[in-house]
């Protein structure tokens, strides 16, 4: 298939919603403090090069570090959950229910508890992160042809060399969905924790703007995350391609 279509037509996208984002702002009459015009945003972006970059490796630092402790608790929960029913029957409700929490509620006590470090933060990011990751991966375990484990019991293999050799290649593609999911909220949680307590960030720079009337400098922080969660996004995708290619070959084997 020919790649400029595919290129040009997400890129003709954007540029048609820049202009029309544009044309509102600078003839709506809407006030450029609430919103400023892309080249307000793309000025901030270049003028403040600096401290916005400063801001994202501490937000970067975080998002990065939090959905890699999301990924592994959330593989090994799935793993756990599916294996012992009952403990899924039990546990399931509460992982519920931890999602519907307010993280401007409960980011002040982690504080409290954890300090003003990383350490909050982390929690945070991994509490929106966790949830999607066991979600997607207990439901590809649960696809699983059930007669694949029979066949290797019946062949004398252990538990161990069930999970190894069935379970968790047919868990790594719903691990790669999770996580290409957790990356997004991931950046989300990240400015929540930042605005309970942090002195560096992009979440603390954007609290920051608003009330200095800064906005153009606010949404070029909000540009650097969008950029940051798209890469990730992207970069997810071709490594599950790498790692698990069986999980996009269409069931007529043709290429796509």
């Amino acid at each position: 298939m020919n790649r400029a279509p595919r290129i040009l037509a997400p890129l003709a996208i954007v540029l048609a919603l820049l202009a029309a984002w544009e044309s509102y702002a600078l003839y709506s009459g809407v006030d450029r403090l609430i919103l400023p015009a892309p080249h307000e945003v793309a000025q901030s972006l270049w003028n403040d090069r600096s401290l916005l970059w400063e801001d994202f490796t501490v937000t970067a630092g975080e998002v990065l570090l939090g959905v890699l402790v999301a990924d592994i608790a959330g593989f090994a929960c799935a793993i756990v959950l599916h294996r012992w029913l009952t403990l899924r029957i039990s546990f399931y409700p509460l992982l519920i229910a931890s999602q519907t929490i307010p993280i401007v509620m409960i980011a002040p006590l982690l504080v409290v508890w954890l300090g003003f470090g990383i350490a909050p933060k982390l929690v945070i990011i991994g509490l929106v992160s966790f949830f999607p990751i066991v979600v997607t991966t207990l439901d590809a375990l649960a696809r699983v042809d059930p007669e694949l484990p029979k066949l290797l019991r019946t062949l004398d293999a252990s538990r161990w060399r069930t999970l190894r050799h069935v379970e968790l290649p047919a868990a790594l593609p719903g691990l790669f969905s999770g996580a290409k999911i957790a990356v997004v909220v991931a950046v989300i949680g990240a400015v929540f924790a930042e605005w309970a307590g942090s002195s560096s960030g992009l979440g603390h720079l954007f609290q920051q703007a608003i009330p200095n009337l800064d906005t153009a400098r606010a949404y070029a922080a909000v540009v650097i995350l969008s950029a940051f969660a798209i890469t990730l996004f992207g970069l997810l995708t071709l490594a599950e391609r790498l790692i698990v290619p069986w999980a996009h070959e269409p069931p007529d084997g043709r290429n796509r």
